[in-house]
């Protein structure tokens, strides 16, 4: 009877490790954009070291595209609207969870004098001196023609406007097509060649706020769940802003 009952809680300590080795290999997928990635990649390490499961933030070209596919994928990244209505058609599960915004900044070549930003003056006048000036039509480029246009600046910096699209603004700076380009800072920052100037002033700055979701074809949705609550939470604010992003307003 000793025996069996040995080898029955030598059987129930295995199933423990083997269920203990599942849940550590648990693997997320995390699905990204540009304006994102930089802070998924850096939560994704975090909760990584903080859960032991393993998470892959991946760049997608476009982020609803992929989540109307049905591609196999755990978190979704998304500005808060989008989220909810992910919620309403059923593609996200559980609660909406904001966890990022992102200000616009002013690239220039790396080594450039820095120009003066610390005033909507001093911002025109740089606008005003550049020999050209780059941004997208999308996102943080959207603001920036917002913003020039509130200034009334758009017929006069026409001519000298290019939209650049598909890759980072900063990088057409760090490739001299453009002596400025103005675009989120996060995206900036990594680019080779390139530096942040500075943010806009205070009184111009506008943000484009992230949100995350699990998706309902998550196959690992309690892992999921925590780790969108990791994302969120207050305390990794840290990891938040390690690539230049900012903790959402609270």
């Amino acid at each position: 009877m000793l025996k069996e009952l040995s080898a029955m809680i030598v059987v129930a300590a295995a199933g423990i490790g083997a269920a203990q080795q599942t849940a550590q290999a648990a693997e997320i997928i995390i699905l990204a954009s540009q304006g994102n990635i930089s802070g998924a990649r850096d939560l994704a390490a975090g909760f990584e070291r903080a859960s032991g499961h393993k998470v892959i933030a991946r760049q997608e070209r476009n982020v609803l595209d992929t989540v109307n596919a049905g591609t196999p994928a755990d978190i979704v990244i998304a500005n808060p609207p989008v989220i909810d209505d992910l919620i309403k058609q059923g593609k996200v599960v559980g609660r909406r969870v904001d966890f990022a915004r992102a200000g616009i900044g002013v690239a220039i070549k790396a080594g450039a004098p820095k120009p003066d930003l610390s005033t909507t003056d001093a911002f025109v006048r740089m606008l005003r001196n550049a020999k050209s000036i780059g941004y997208s039509t999308v996102g943080s480029g959207l603001m920036a023609a917002n913003i020039i246009q509130k200034l009334g600046l758009t017929e006069e910096l026409k001519a000298r406007t290019k939209f650049l699209d598909g890759f980072p603004a900063a990088e057409a700076v760090a490739r001299g097509e453009v002596e400025i380009a103005l675009q989120q800072i996060n995206v900036i920052l990594p680019v080779k060649g390139a530096e942040l100037a500075g943010p806009l002033p205070a009184e111009l700055q506008q943000y484009n706020h992230f949100a995350v979701g699990v998706l309902a074809v998550s196959k690992e949705r309690d892992v999921a769940t925590a780790l969108a609550s990791f994302m969120g939470a207050p305390e990794n604010e840290a990891l938040v802003r390690k690539s230049g992003l900012e903790p959402p307003a609270r």
